[in-house]
Order: C-alpha cells, then sequence, then structure tokens
C-alpha cells in the first residue's frame, strides 16, 4: 500500500492548498489537463463575473476574462515547454474598469500522490503599481517636451539675441544683457568725447541712385564704419540715415585723456578707409566717390535710456552732443574739426591746427576749434591695419574689414588658380626644360 491510499485526496489537496488560502494573490491550482481544483477567495474577489470556475479549462477562464488568443496561446506553449510561464502584464476588464495583473503559473510534482502533479497559479494586482509607472512614464514625456520647449526657446532667444546685437553697440549690449536689475530710469553724467560723421550730399546721392545700389553703398559704408568704431572700443550710439554718432567713456572708460585720443584715431581710420574703398564705391555707382566730414567734442554729458515706456534709447545728451553735431557740419569734405576740449586733451600728441573761431547754432559764444591731421608719433601711426595694397600688377581692396580670415582664404584661392593657369600654359618646350 503506497502513501496515496492511506490519505483522502480532498484532504491532501486541501493541505497542499493552504498556503493560498489567504495569499493576497488569486491563487489556482489545476489538474495535468488544466481543469481547475482549487481557487482561493481572492480569486472569486478579483475575478466575481466568473462565479465558481471548478473543473473549468484554465485557458477558457482566460478567454472569458478577456485576455487575448495570441497571449493564452504563448501561456500554454511555455507552460509545456518550459514548465513554468510569466506574463507580466495582463489588462483585464472587471466590472467596467481597467485593471493590470501579473500570471506567475508552474508544473508540480510529487512523487508520492500523483493528484498533486498538475499546475499551480497565481494572479497579483498590479494596477496600482502599473498606474504609478504610467504617471512616472507620463510625467518623463512630459519633461522631455519641456525640455524640448526650453531647447526651442533657447534657440529662439539666442537668434533673438543675435539679431537684437545688430540693434545695439556691443558695449550697450553687454551692460543691457549683464544686469540683474532694471536700470531703464538710471541716468549718470560722465565726462565723454562724442563724434558726428556724415557723407557729404547724401541727399543728392539718395535721389540719383538705385534703391538696391544705394543699400550696397550705404551698408558698406556704415558696416566698415561700425567696424572701425567697435575696434576703437567706442559705442555706436545711432545711425541718422548716413551720419553716425559715436561717443567714447560710457560704459567703459579708460579716462578722458585716452577716451579723446581713441576717438580721434577712430576719425582718422574712418577718414582713411573712406579714402580705400572709393575705387569700390565708383564701380557701384557712386560716380564722383563718397566722401565725410567729421566733428569731435568733449565735455559731461547725461548717459543713459531715454524715451517712452514703450521704446528707449541708450543715449547721451548735452552741450557736447550738438557742438560735435554743428562741427560736422561746418567741417570741409574729408576733414576731422575738434573743439577746444578735445585739442586740450589731445594735443601733445596729435597734430592740429587752429581754424579759428565760430558761433555754433544753439550758442551763445564763439569757440575755437581745430583741424585735425594725424598722431605725431610714427611708430603710433605705423600700427594701423591697412586693407588696401596697390603693387605694380595687383590691386587688393579688402570690402568687408570684419572679416579679414575669409579675404585671405579668398586671396590664397585666387593664388592655387593662377598657379594652374600658368602651369596649363606653359608649352611642352619649357615643361622639358623644367
Amino acid at each position: 500500500m503506497n502513501s496515496e491510499d492511506l490519505f483522502d485526496q480532498k484532504n491532501i489537496l486541501d493541505l497542499s492548498f493552504f498556503n493560498f488560502r489567504n495569499a493576497i494573490t488569486a491563487a489556482f491550482y489545476a489538474n495535468k489537463k488544466l481543469e481547475i481544483l482549487r481557487t482561493n477567495q481572492n480569486f472569486i474577489d478579483f475575478f466575481p463575473v466568473l462565479g465558481n470556475v471548478t473543473n473549468t479549462y484554465f485557458p477558457d477562464v482566460l478567454l472569458q476574462l478577456g485576455v487575448p488568443g495570441k497571449q493564452i496561446e504563448a501561456f500554454m506553449a511555455d507552460l509545456e515547454q518550459k514548465g513554468s510561464v510569466l506574463i507580466p502584464e495582463l489588462h483585464i476588464t472587471v466590472e467596467g474598469e481597467e485593471r493590470v495583473y501579473s500570471l506567475l503559473s508552474t508544473r508540480t510534482t510529487d512523487p508520492d500522490f500523483s493528484y498533486l502533479n498538475g499546475f499551480q497559479g497565481q494572479f497579483a494586482d498590479r494596477t496600482t503599481e502599473w498606474k504609478l509607472k504610467k504617471e512616472k512614464e507620463a510625467l518623463l514625456e512630459q519633461k522631455i517636451r519641456d525640455q524640448e520647449i526650453i531647447e526651442q526657446k533657447s534657440v529662439q532667444l539666442e537668434n533673438l539675441a543675435t539679431r537684437l546685437a545688430k540693434y545695439l553697440s556691443p558695449q550697450i549690449y553687454d551692460s543691457i544683457f549683464s544686469e540683474t536689475e532694471d536700470q531703464s530710469h538710471t541716468h549718470v553724467r560722465k565726462n565723454l568725447t562724442i563724434l558726428f560723421s556724415d557723407i557729404v550730399q547724401f541727399t543728392d546721392l539718395s535721389d540719383t541712385l538705385e534703391p538696391e545700389r544705394l543699400a550696397v553703398v550705404i551698408n558698406s559704408y556704415l558696416s566698415e564704419m561700425s567696424t572701425i568704431a567697435i575696434n576703437c572700443g567706442g559705442t555706436v550710439d545711432k545711425f541718422i540715415g548716413d551720419a553716425i554718432m559715436v561717443f567714447f567713456g560710457d560704459p567703459e572708460t579708460e579716462g578722458e585723456v585716452e577716451d579723446a585720443l581713441r576717438c580721434v584715431e577712430m576719425a582718422i581710420q574712418m577718414k582713411k578707409r573712406v579714402a580705400e574703398l572709393q575705387k569700390f564705391w565708383k564701380r557701384s555707382g557712386v560716380s564722383d566717390g563718397l566722401h565725410i566730414r567729421m566733428g569731435i567734442a568733449s565735455g559731461y554729458c547725461t548717459v543713459g535710456n531715454f524715451g517712452s515706456d514703450q521704446r528707449l534709447d541708450y543715449t547721451a545728451l548735452g552741450s557736447p552732443v550738438n557742438l560735435a553735431a554743428r562741427l560736422q557740419s561746418t567741417a570741409d569734405e574729408d576733414a576731422i574739426l575738434i573743439d577746444e576740449n578735445t585739442h586740450n586733451l589731445i594735443k601733445d600728441k596729435v597734430q592740429c591746427e587752429h581754424m579759428g573761431e565760430t558761433i555754433p547754432k544753439g550758442f551763445s559764444r564763439a569757440l575755437n576749434y581745430y583741424k585735425v591731421f594725424d598722431f605725431l608719433s610714427e611708430e603710433h601711426r605705423s600700427q594701423r591695419r591697412q586693407l588696401s595694397h596697390i603693387g605694380e600688377h595687383v590691386e587688393v581692396n579688402v570690402i568687408d574689414g570684419s572679416n579679414i580670415r575669409a579675404a585671405i582664404n579668398e586671396l590664397r584661392e585666387i593664388q592655387v588658380n593662377f598657379e594652374q593657369q600658368l602651369a596649363d600654359s606653359r608649352t611642352p618646350q619649357d615643361k622639358t626644360d623644367t
């Protein structure tokens, strides 16, 4: 007599299933034919729609719960081939609510009790965990979308800042974007040196040139003058048609003497650069070329943002500004005029000529003014960058002085092309001799 004959089958099954009675999972036990023999109370509570499933074929139970046929087939195949199966995510609708379960099932074997050889398994309710996972995934996706939006906005802001930089002098741009507080109503008194410059007879030029040619001429002129102003440390205040206003001493200053010297150096470089580009402008339709006149004055001005709540200009106001404008209008073609204050600051280093006295419009008394020629120091003059070269065979004029590297690369390409043409033009005899 074996053990199986000594014990009641029902009692043995009950004892074998004892550990699952109070489990928090929905547990079941089935025979070899996958016919359910036992379920715990949670199985009934989890799936009330099933009712009594004793002796029911387990795959039919899965089908009744709405498990897709492919998942049932995969479950059966794994159970047959591997002896165990784990389905981590089963979506089952219970009383109109979608819930998520994991299903673990495995083959059971017992050498003493043949009726214990079957399959046992359990459904674990993962709905809360699944919802938390979905919420986490949703948050992660939202974070990714937010990051993409932030990156897009950053690119837009960078592009905006790049475009905005073209409307502001670099010093003013840096000053605005480095401030942590609103400085729009801050105004200060500073000792500045101001330059006004314009093109002689520009009105006639604008009336005779085609719009496209005029744009080429004026944009090239303003670009070159702005590059020189920035390289000399000046703050480009504004363009008024063809006129340019530049000042030194704000937002950065190297002292009133050095500010005045840098302003005069800038004016001299501007004058020389205009002379260098005459042939370019004549080819662009300006038959007589371009000629400019400049006025420079020094003194205390009020600097800050002026305007309305809708639009502000960072600029300088004061009599030196007006005087620089008046001197500019007084100057002859290609001349640089300065006031007495500026002359007193630079006279030891710059050659000037006293031109007499004048009573500028808006001023009540006569003022001395001077014409600037150049710096006295040969060493100083020799340090200026040359953007034009006229040789015996080649004439070079660099139009865009802000991009010397591109000009050098272009000259190298021209050299290579000429060398190739020279090689192609040589006779066979020349090549043999070589």
